[in-house]
């Protein structure tokens, strides 16, 4: 399809999608790899090395040292400490980071748009939401009614100047705005052991919803604030940066200490609106006493500790603070721990695999906001 339209100076021309390079090809298989391995370069390409020999990934024209040489000259990686090249002793850059979340956007809510579940709220203002007359760049998951055609347009003929018009994603501008409450949310990650027993890897899969979270409030809500922490045996908090390179322990599992954690993070923000998302699929294990050592029971659901947990839970309700618990477990009795729980804090429980536990994230945090929206 061809529209010559010489009177205006526009020209459109029929858009054939182009075929992913080599180096895209083997990138895209990277990105999962970066991130299953914890950040571990060497570790990552030697699994590319592995599926190139079963599935031919390359040809004689591109090879993974091929591959390894642009990441280095794209900046992709970086030598470690000021090394020389190769593929050993590589580091990722902040620029692979910011892809790394920018791709686990790109899975987790292009899941969700196809859903259609009808509960996600990303394609509307909402209430409390004023345009503020400005305009900005489009970023995944801005509202395709808020595209601002004539300016997108006028920016593509900018750009091509006398050239095949054509209409990229660069060019498209949205109107800005605002919104009247901000979310503060914590989201707290168990990295017990269990995380990777039972030959499933459930790690990955809560650290691509970590990153796809950050990336979406960070783009989508820059006036949101998200704190991210981890707890074993203890819990402490982590960067946006660093979630590609988490790692299990071997660690019980301190619910306690992540929800104190949690709720120290929450008092320091000014915002009133406040949540808690905590994914687990373990039980209550560890709790750490005055005198500084561990108290631990994996045997089973330690009365002392449980309580220690609804304890929490109360608090946390006495300060307006909801918690979203995602357990990705099916045992009976942790189930019933997690209701207990839950009615504790009057918060919510989502019972799940690890299947969709991105798309439940993020349509709880829709919803919690519109919730909160005046």
């Amino acid at each position: 399809m061809k529209f010559d339209l010489s009177a205006t100076g526009l020209r459109f021309t029929q858009h054939v999608p182009k075929e992913l390079s080599p180096f895209d090809r083997l990138f895209e298989v990277f990105k999962e790899l970066i991130t299953h391995t914890s950040g571990d370069f060497d570790e990552a390409i030697d699994w590319l090395r592995e599926l190139d020999k079963e599935y031919k990934l390359t040809d004689e024209h591109y090879s993974i040292d091929d591959f390894v040489r642009d990441l280095l000259e794209r900046a992709f990686i970086q030598p470690k400490g000021g090394g020389e090249g190769g593929d050993s002793g590589m580091a990722l850059t902040s620029k692979t980071e910011k892809l790394l979340r920018e791709h686990a956007l790109k899975q987790v809510f292009g899941k969700l748009k196809k859903a259609g579940s009808g509960n996600h709220k990303t394609k509307s203002q909402g209430q409390g939401a004023d345009v503020t007359g400005e305009f900005k760049s489009y970023q995944f998951g801005d509202a395709i009614e808020k595209i601002s055609m004539t300016e997108s347009i006028k920016n593509a003929q900018i750009r091509n100047a006398g050239q095949d018009f054509n209409l990229i994603q660069d060019d498209l501008v949205v109107e800005d705005s605002f919104y009247n409450t901000q979310m503060s949310t914590v989201l707290m990650i168990d990295i017990s052991h269990s995380m990777i027993l039972y030959g499933e890897d459930r790690i990955t899969p809560a650290k691509k919803v970590a990153m796809a979270l950050g990336e979406f409030i960070t783009t989508r809500y820059p006036k949101d604030t998200l704190d991210i922490l981890v707890f074993g045996n203890d819990a402490w908090p982590i960067a946006l940066k660093d979630i590609p390179y988490l790692q299990v322990g071997p660690y019980h599992t301190n619910t306690v200490a992540g929800l104190s954690l949690a709720m120290d993070l929450l008092r320091r923000r000014k915002n009133s609106n406040k949540q808690i998302f905590m994914i687990t699929d373990g039980k209550p294990s560890c709790l750490k006493q005055p005198d500084g050592t561990y108290y631990k029971n994996s045997a089973g659901l330690d009365d002392f500790i449980v309580d220690k947990c609804y304890n929490m839970a109360r608090q946390a309700l006495k300060l307006h603070i909801p918690i979203t618990t995602f357990m990705i477990a099916q045992d009976p009795y942790l189930m019933q721990f997690v209701r207990r729980f839950t009615e504790a804090n009057k918060g919510k429980a989502f019972f799940t695999g690890l299947k969709g536990l991105g798309e439940m994230i993020f349509e709880d945090y829709e919803q919690n906001r519109k919730k909160r929206q005046g």
